[in-house]
């Protein structure tokens, strides 16, 4: 009997931690945000040892279903993270923790879970994660912002070695132009001097 106390009033501290998001406009995805202690020994005592962490996943599943509002129970909407999984696989598949505390946001029909305890390892592993990640993307920034100058220039010779291209043509064009209306009036004129060259006159020979 004491047990069950203790498990409602772990629920009850649960869902008392209740935060909602901004309100909703028409149109926008519900999201909701709670924090549980999840009880699991009285679901794990009932399978058998080398089903417990098994077990005790599948309640997480449970529990959230039932409390985050999912009206189809589907056990595969709820996304549990990879340090909430890691943290219940960690003793083994035969001594999981008995309670969990973890921060669940429904998004939609969707519930991501993650875990809000956090062991002092994992905590370690978490940290050095988040820090890779950061110089990771650092990186990324500090290249893109290398490469943007040299391919500004690069662009400019290139619209420039255009615009000389097209001058050049538009000269071309131009004096080929400026040819063939010399061509022409030279032809006119030669065309006229032939029309006007002066008959000959031929004078009957003396006998």
């Amino acid at each position: 009997m004491a047990e069950k106390t203790e498990t409602k009033k772990i629920e009850n501290e649960g869902k008392d931690k209740t935060v909602h998001s901004k309100p909703l406009k028409k149109g926008d995805i519900k999201e909701l945000e709670r924090e549980y202690i999840i009880p699991l020994r009285e679901k794990i005592r009932v399978s058998p040892r080398y089903k417990k962490t098994n077990k005790a996943i599948k309640t997480v599943k449970e529990f959230l279903v039932r409390h985050m509002k999912i009206r189809d129970r589907d056990l595969r909407k709820i996304k549990l993270s990879t340090y909430l999984n890691e943290f219940l696989w960690n003793r083994g598949i035969r001594n999981p923790p008995h309670k969990i505390k973890v921060k669940a946001v429904k998004e939609g029909e969707i519930v991501r879970v993650e875990l809000v305890d956090f062991s002092k390892k994992l905590a370690a592993k978490k940290a050095r994660e988040e820090k890779l990640e950061k110089i990771s993307k650092e990186i990324v920034k500090k290249k893109k912002e290398a490469a943007k100058p040299e391919e500004k220039p690069e662009e400019k010779e290139t619209e420039e070695k255009k615009k000389e291209e097209k001058e050049k043509k538009a000269a071309v064009v131009e004096a080929g132009k400026k040819m063939e209306k010399a061509a022409a009036k030279q032809m006119k004129h030669t065309a006229k001097g032939s029309e006007k060259s002066p008959v000959v006159q031929r004078k009957a020979l003396s006998r």
